[in-house]
């Protein structure tokens, strides 16, 4: 039976390999994008598959796109891989840097999640957060993107417990540093050499979050850790 996954960081990354899976499948995807001129990219890449064009960094935006949009009345899953990062120490990161990661990476996921929760409680579907390792722990230079990440996990849990008597489960995956377009910018602002080969390969976490969503309804993941591997 063809599903439909409404995914959010499509464009590249861990949500780009997730939808590459999925529409391979024959699924129905249902792809967030800023504007109009990412929506025909994405529509190029995934044929068949439908828009939402609003950007993440403009939440109040969200529930009209997402009722101005066909979307289907029933979704079986909402994948949050969307995500931006500024790196700072908090002496100096600007008000700036607060306000864009917690709007684009806490903020719009709610939105986003509350927009979309009847459909997911008409398929009894499924929210996935691609969150991070930030979420679980913060490090020197990494507050404003792990309070952004540490909040992802507060929405989760919450969310899990609400939704539950609807039948909808939620996931959260934590990976750590995966080579992808992000962690290359983040390597920058660290002012560090990037070589992806020392990192989680981004089909890797992608198998992961497949692997949630595949599970029998008789159990959930929860929340699951992916780290990178022994190197030789």
């Amino acid at each position: 039976m063809t599903a439909t996954h409404l995914i959010t960081g499509a464009g590249s990354g861990i949500g780009r390999l997730v939808a590459e899976r999925l529409h391979a499948r024959g699924d129905l995807l249902v792809l967030v994008a800023r504007d109009d001129a990412r929506a025909a990219d994405l529509t190029a890449a995934f044929p068949g598959s439908i828009p939402i064009i609003a950007d993440l960094a403009s939440p109040e935006a969200i529930a009209p796109a997402v009722q101005d949009a066909d979307v289907p009345a029933s979704v079986d899953t909402l994948i949050h891989a969307a995500g931006v990062v500024e790196l700072g120490a908090v002496g100096d990161l600007p008000l700036q840097a607060w306000t864009s990661q917690l709007t684009v990476n806490l903020v719009a996921p709610a939105e986003l999640t509350r927009a979309v929760l009847p459909r997911l409680r008409a398929a009894r579907g499924q929210v996935l957060f691609v969150n991070s390792g930030a979420g679980l722990n913060a490090h020197p230079g990494w507050a404003a993107y792990a309070a952004s990440k540490h909040g992802l996990k507060a929405l989760a849990d919450a969310l899990r417990g609400e939704e539950a008597r609807h039948g909808v489960r939620v996931t959260t995956i934590y990976p750590g540093r995966t080579a992808t377009p992000m962690q290359q910018k983040v390597h920058e602002q660290e002012g560090a050499e990037y070589d992806p080969t020392q990192w989680i390969d981004p089909e890797s976490v992608a198998t992961v979050v497949l692997a949630a969503l595949d599970l029998p309804r008789d159990a959930v993941v929860s929340d699951l850790t992916v780290r990178p591997g022994p190197r030789s």
